[in-house]
């Protein structure tokens, strides 16, 4: 007996061989099977959904779950565009916290506000707490006196700014993980509440899915206990969507392993890539190679228009290269950030040098964002068989700012489309959280469009259809993840997971894609966003 059969149900499978279907059977939490091969079964449970469109339950492929919901539970001045109404909300939030706490405040943006604020002006209104302003785009921060006094900024180098030859708050990429490190640690319950916290608002997407990019270090350096916050949520039933954990290059030490083994640095226990089950484990193991075009210290080969700067790399690029060397040798499935074209090169030469010596034939290796790519590096994608992880929300966002400081020569290179797919690259979607809200529809209609909020075309001609953009979405982003044989399509022996829609997306103008609807969130058969 089935434990739910699905009835009237304009089913899209995302699995090519069998598109489309009007029934589903589930048992024990998969799919047993589609149409006629649940005919004439009992189930205890039977649903008509009276013609709603079915999809795959979305993958978010690149996420920050714990950054996330710190965000949905503390201060956050997304969207305030008065210089003065975000100093008073600072001024509120550090009066009521106790003297000596930090204050962290998330969804920082310099560029609707006039420049970055400064150190005096969080003086003025933090009142001795530790004020500490997350940017929105994870590479950069602004922080008062007192944290400043807190750290050693000689080894900073330009990461630090500074008027007159003093600080002025401004803490870029290393500098601003200087500032992560110095508040950790959080406790597990605080983590556990911001997993919780994350999950939920996924659910009301229509996500089941989600890759956490990069735990233990990194630019969103978290406690060393993180896999410990991520096992108690699931142990205690708050873990709302199921996780794969990347872990940050900088987790690794060097290991005593055997020298025909090939693993000369690695986690505790040789734990990689393919750990841990369906509900909860080990993914990629996540690279930065360079900052982010918001922040302006994504690595470009020009410079920024109006400036000398062409941005940075996280490190030296030889000791960059050597991570990926010693991360493909030892068997690892590598998510690598690289937004900038320069980036990218050094991407692109370091996988190619470790596939010559050490061929792997499905290492499934990613380029996480793949934000800025030339013509001249699609066959080069496609050749070493990389996905490209790409977040189309930061164009909806951002688009009219990045093809401004990119300029017009550059701006049809931004989070490519078509071209990557003509190119024979794979592609994913997802939305690399709390930067963007993280609605795979808004990111959809984006892929579909290509406009931006202001309706500004960003990257003529890179368009993809809405099936396309759906697969992105849901099969793409799973076979980034290595877990097509999980999720990403409705077929037998998958989980039950499942996004039911209010309106189908085939039918919907592109440009009302983003509010076609969640009516319901459905993980192993069981509704757990809205009702079946």
């Amino acid at each position: 007996m089935l434990d739910l059969l699905i009835e009237d149900a304009n089913v899209l499978t995302m699995d090519p061989a069998r598109p489309v279907a009007s029934r589903i059977g589930v048992w024990r939490g998969r799919i047993l099977g589609l149409d006629d091969d649940v005919a004439g079964l009992s189930a205890r449970r039977t649903v008509r959904l009276g013609g709603a469109t079915v999809l795959p339950g979305f993958v978010d492929a690149h996420t920050h779950m714990v950054w996330s919901g710190m965000s949905l539970g503390g201060t956050d001045i997304t969207g305030l565009r008065d210089r003065g109404e975000v100093l008073e909300v600072l001024r509120r939030a550090c009066a009521q916290a106790a003297p000596g706490d930090w204050v962290e405040v998330t969804g920082y943006d310099q560029r609707p506000i006039g420049g970055h604020l400064t150190r005096a002006e969080l003086d003025a209104v933090a009142d001795g707490r530790r004020l500490w302003l997350q940017h929105t785009s994870g590479h950069a921060g602004v922080v008062n006196s007192v944290v400043l006094d807190g750290i050693d900024l000689g080894p900073l180098g330009a990461d630090v700014g500074y008027d007159d030859g003093e600080p002025n708050g401004l803490m870029l990429e290393r500098a601003q993980i200087a500032v992560r490190r110095a508040r950790l640690p959080y406790r597990v319950s605080e983590l556990v509440g911001a997993i919780e916290r994350a999950g939920r608002a996924c659910l009301a997407q229509g996500i089941t899915t989600c890759a956490e990019a990069g735990i233990g270090g990194g630019l969103i350096a978290t406690p060393p206990v993180e896999v410990a916050a991520y096992q108690t949520a699931r142990e205690t039933g708050r873990l709302p969507v199921r996780m794969q954990l990347m872990v940050a290059s900088d987790g690794l030490r060097e290991l005593a392993a055997h020298a025909d083994d090939g693993i000369t640095r690695g986690i505790d226990l040789g734990l990689r890539t393919g750990f841990g089950d369906e509900t909860l484990g080990i993914g990629a193991l996540k690279l930065w190679l360079d900052g982010g075009i918001m922040a302006r210290t994504a690595a470009l080969t020009a410079p920024y228009v109006g400036s000398t700067d062409a941005g940075q790399l996280q490190e030296d690029p030889a000791a960059l290269r050597q991570v990926i060397l010693d991360g493909h040798t030892a068997g690892w499935q590598l998510a690598v950030h690289a937004i900038g074209d320069r980036a990218l090169d050094l991407a692109l030469d370091a996988i190619a040098e470790a596939q010559a010596k050490v061929p792997r034939p499905d290492a499934r290796h990613r380029i996480e964002h793949c934000g800025l790519v030339r013509d001249d590096q699609l066959p080069r994608l496609a050749e070493l068989g990389l996905t490209a992880v790409l977040q189309p929300e930061f164009l909806w966002d951002n688009g009219d700012d990045y093809s401004d400081v990119l300029g017009p020569d550059r701006a049809g290179w931004l989070y490519r489309g078509s071209a990557l797919l003509d190119a024979g690259v794979a592609i994913a979607s997802s939305s690399d959280r709390p930067v963007v809200a993280g609605a795979p529809l808004r990111a959809i209609q984006f892929m579909v469009e290509r406009r931006s909020n202001t309706g500004r075309v960003v990257g003529p001609g890179e368009e993809l259809t809405v099936a396309e953009a759906l697969a992105a979405a849901t099969i793409g982003a799973a076979r980034a993840c290595r877990r097509e044989h999980l999720c990403g399509s409705v077929e037998p022996g998958k989980l039950a997971d499942f996004t039911v829609l209010e309106r189908n997306p085939l039918d919907v103008p592109p440009g009302e894609l983003a509010g076609a609807g969640v009516r319901a969130t459905v993980l192993g058969g069981e509704a757990v966003y809205g009702e079946l």
